[in-house]
């Protein structure tokens, strides 16, 4: 007689820390498992057909035949549906394990498990009864799961599951999150590693936005060099389809291999259109999401209060990356902004005992004054967060800040006080007392040795937010990644109003502030059945005036007629969601009564929608052979440490360039060993030169770039230099395009178009297609041979010293002809460069190296550029190992070899001679 096992998947909400099932009981020998890392179902055991394999396959006794990734986004909010299937050809049953990385800020809504015709679906219930049924396990000896924390962004689920000999199971995880908008672009991360060749795999993603789509790209950490042309996109207005299905032969790391190239990341990136109005909203079924995020309006002043600690546990590396941040953090900071620094041990003391205005000459003392900074002692953070209050209150009484601004404390710290008042509860009580709702305190927690909860409820009940700064060689990175997200203030006090009685169960809809690149997302219920238009309101400060914009929306009788992008009622889900995320972080600070409440709401939502959140679980019953055993797995807090790394790699945050582009002063980076690295160099051109960037004899395709200056010399500098005008031409297809900082000319035949900056445009030919988006990129597609964007960046025009200029990056090269030669196409053919002998550099922080590249022996140096394509006004960093000397030894020739007489003129021939070693 069958019993029934009951899996109990306790999965946390992913928004804090991952967590991974291990579910050891097995039939099969212990050192045949293999632990692996991401989405796979694996057996114990794995057998060969034979000891030579070349050529064929080796026989899986469980196989995954098929694994597909099924993506619906409407509205930002995603609909993500894994499908795995397996199939057991061993003659005896076999246990595999179902895993699966997802996002952090995901809500898993369902699992499923199909064996022998039958659907077994998970439930969700109270995580509070769930544990009893735990501990009833535990209490009589029955195997249990073990949680470990891994990785950033991701959460781990893993279960197990019993197949018979040549049976099949199905298993299918569905979640749901509502992408948010960072720095200017949506960003969807989709973790890929089958450890498996999979005859049907396939990446399915269709996104609907109705306000319009203003660009869209794919890129991906998979080490393959002709992703671009597996990827298939479609954008259309409204629309946008990814389509990624690579073959057995396309997934190959080589091809005699049986080991998958599919290991890495997915990333859909895309924003919509928008113009300074009051936003989007989308209504379905009764339920609203309003979409704001203005375009086209001046920044506000912002006032800093740095807070460092720099106690003892802040020694050497932390330290030194606390100071690396700080320095390019004043370095960016705007000549309108003030700011303060004050540094803490046991003590504590503030610079020059004021508030600053960022001028050049107060930048430049304070980045003397950070280069001196040093750990030691213990650590008080209670009193150097008042002192930081009381330096704002004396600012503001004293009339030293803009009456339009936004004055923020930035703590980090990377340990708990021990020093001075001690007691967490007491100093978050001090802090909030101080603070009075006037300022944003922002809380950045240094490592795994401060109690991030103790950081997160100081910032939820200030205004502000928590981050965690990873311990890794991209820590300096990070500190700027969160200062960039508030350093550009663009509206103050946002009050979002809809019709009186009309509407209810709103999410928050008044905020302090909007920043350039985020979004304001609001959601509600449309309570007045006889409404037939909904009105938003939006009041909120500019920089210098008060604003108020409205919308009308006729509300809709039926759900919206484009059901290939909607999956049910996404409008009342998106509501579900963001009100859990929201009544959580509130949970955070809440007392006990309120905490009572909260709780009651949050547990009532997660199960009428099925959402596993941090206070549900999924609970998953099988028909099994043996006793009832239950498995736990349960997610810790954002307390808890992760795995260590037991491999190195560039970090998750800061990746090597996907493709090859030249941009700003002009910096080139090249992409190397199959996209796993990437190598960086710099030329000296002069202002008017005209240098060759791809030149193809057999395509007939060109692209030239003229070089521009600095508008002046500064004293002891050398004049910078930008590209301000690229020439390209296609001979086969008549084709030649000029691109200038202000417009773009098209020349076809006997046609000339010309086109501004300042308009979204687009032009299809059959032969190629041109897309603008207004004041940001020109992307060209010519036909199926090669797609490049140009970047246009925007300078203030009063600027003392820098102009508008352009970067150019190569997205798909693949059809271009291995003739292909220039500054950039000279790298579009495979290059490897053997990188040794890393050792401390000159700069601290910057490690050389040896790199032996086309026989050359070079001395590099590790450092970063900035990938452009998301975002023009700050960047993306990209690691790359830095060329000296003009990138000599690197390209073929010398400087000069590419330079031509004219934007639209051919590259004479440059001999790829191998010379002695230009450098060591």
């Amino acid at each position: 007689m069958k019993t029934m096992l009951s899996f109990l998947l306790l999965i946390s909400i992913p928004i804090l820390i991952s967590s991974e099932f291990i579910l050891t009981e097995s039939e099969q020998p212990q050192n045949d498992y293999v632990d692996t890392r991401t989405n796979i179902l694996r057996p114990r055991t794995l057998k060969k057909r034979s000891i030579d394999t070349h050529g064929t396959d080796p026989l899986r006794e469980l196989e995954i035949y098929g694994m597909k990734i099924d993506s619906k986004v409407t509205s930002r909010f995603a609909h993500n549906v894994i499908t795995s299937r397996v199939v057991n050809r061993a003659n005896v049953s076999k246990e595999a394990f179902f895993e699966i990385e997802l996002p952090k800020t995901a809500f898993i809504s369902n699992f499923s498990m199909t064996l022998d015709g039958v659907t077994y679906v998970g439930v969700v219930k109270e995580k509070e009864a769930a544990q009893k049924q735990y501990q009833q396990a535990v209490s009589q000896g029955q195997t249990a799961g073990l949680v470990k924390v891994s990785g950033r962004k991701m959460e781990k689920f893993k279960v197990s599951v019993n197949i018979g000999s040549t049976k099949k199971v199905t298993f299918e995880l569905t979640y749901e999150e509502l992408l948010k908008r960072n720095l200017g672009k949506y960003e969807m991360n989709i973790r890929v590693n089958p450890k498996q060749l999979v005859k049907h795999f396939q990446i399915d993603v269709h996104i609907f936005e109705p306000q319009g789509i203003s660009f869209l790209d794919v890129n991906s950490t998979f080490q393959m060099n002709n992703l671009t042309s597996l990827v298939k996109k479609t954008l259309s207005g409204t629309k946008a389809h990814i389509s990624f299905k690579p073959t057995l032969e396309q997934q190959r790391k080589c091809p005699d291999c049986h080991d998958t190239v599919l290991n890495g990341d997915f990333f859909v990136y895309y924003d919509v259109n928008r113009d300074l109005s009051a936003g989007s909203i989308q209504i379905v079924n009764g339920y609203f999401v309003h979409h704001f995020a203005p375009a086209n309006l001046t920044r506000i002043p912002k006032n800093v209060v740095f807070v460092i600690d720099h106690s003892g546990s802040m020694s050497g590396k932390k330290m030194h990356q606390t100071n690396e941040a700080l320095l390019k953090i004043l370095a960016d900071m705007h000549e309108q902004d003030h700011f303060a620094i004050i540094i803490f041990d046991h003590q504590h003391s503030i610079w020059k005992n004021t508030i600053f205005q960022a001028t050049p000459a107060n930048v430049a003392e304070a980045k003397k004054f950070v280069r001196t900074i040093r750990a030691a002692g213990g650590t008080n953070i209670n009193d150097p967060m008042l002192e930081a209050v009381q330096l704002l209150d004396k600012a503001h009484r004293d009339k030293q800040l803009p009456e339009r601004s936004v004055s923020m404390i930035i703590l980090l710290t990377d340990g708990d006080p021990n020093s001075g008042e001690s007691n967490p509860s007491k100093i978050q009580e001090n802090v909030k007392t101080a603070v009075q709702d006037k300022y944003n305190v922002y809380a950045l927690g240094f490592g795994y040795d401060v109690k991030f909860s103790f950081l997160e409820k100081m910032a939820l009940e200030n205004n502000g937010i928590a981050r965690r700064i990873y311990e890794d060689s991209d820590a300096p990175l990070q500190l700027q990644g969160f200062y960039d997200e508030v350093a550009n203030p663009l509206l103050l006090d946002i009050e979002i109003l809809y019709p009186e009685n009309a509407v209810s169960d709103l999410t928050q809809a008044s905020f302090r502030q909007y920043y350039d690149g985020s979004e304001i997302v609001v959601a509600g219920r449309i309570s007045d059945n006889s409404l037939q238009i909904l009105t938003a309101e939006v009041n909120a400060q500019t920089a210098k005036k008060n604003l108020t914009l409205s919308a009308d929306v006729n509300i809709p009788e039926n759900i919206i007629q484009q059901q290939q992008y909607i999956f049910g009622d996404f409008t009342e889900r998106l509501w579900a969601y963001l009100t859990i995320q929201q009544l959580l972080d509130q949970r955070v600070s809440a007392g006990a009564d309120d905490k009572k409440n909260l709780t009651d709401e949050i547990l009532s939502l997660s199960l009428k929608y099925n959402f596993v959140t941090s206070l549900t679980s999924m609970v998953v019953t099988k028909p099994e052979d043996t006793k009832d055993e239950t498995f736990v797995a349960d997610k810790p807090s954002d307390d808890a440490r992760p795995e260590r790394p037991r491999y190195f790699s560039p970090p998750a945050s800061v990746p090597s360039a996907s493709s090859t582009y030249v941009d700003s002063d002009p910096h080139f980076v090249i992409s190397t060993n199959n996209h796993r690295d990437a190598v960086c160099f710099n030329i000296d051109g002069k202002p008017g030169s005209v240098l060759n960037l791809i030149s193809d004899p057999h395509t007939g395709f060109v692209v030239n770039g003229q070089v521009i200056g600095y508008k002046k010399v500064e004293k002891n500098n050398e004049l910078g230099t930008y590209f301000g005008k690229f020439g390209i031409v296609n001979s086969n297809m008549d084709v030649k395009l000029e691109v200038s900082t202000q417009v773009i000319t098209l020349f076809h035949g006997e046609d000339k178009k010309v086109f501004p900056w300042s308009a979204t445009a687009s032009v299809t030919k059959q032969s190629f297609s041109i897309s603008i988006v207004k004041e940001r990129n020109l992307t060209l597609m010519m036909g199926d041979d090669a797609t490049f964007v140009i970047v246009l960046h925007r300078v203030w025009k009063d600027h003392s010293l820098h102009r508008d200029f352009l970067g150019f990056y190569t997205l798909d090269s693949h059809r271009l002809s291995n003739m292909t030669h220039g500054l950039i196409g000279q790298f579009y053919h495979e290059l490897n460069a053997d990188i040794s002998n890393i050792h401390p550099g000159l700069d601290e922080g910057k490690p050389d190296a040896t790199m032996i590249v086309k026989g050359h022996t070079l001395r590099v140096t590790r450092g970063y550029q900035k990938d452009y394509r998301f975002d023009p006004k700050r960047g993306n960093n990209i690691s790359c190992w830095f060329v000296h000397n003009n990138g000599e030894g690197f390209i073929d020739g010398t400087l000069t070899d590419y330079t031509v007489p004219s934007l639209f003129a051919q590259l004479h021939p440059i001999p790829k001679t191998v010379g002695e070693d230009p450098s060591l």
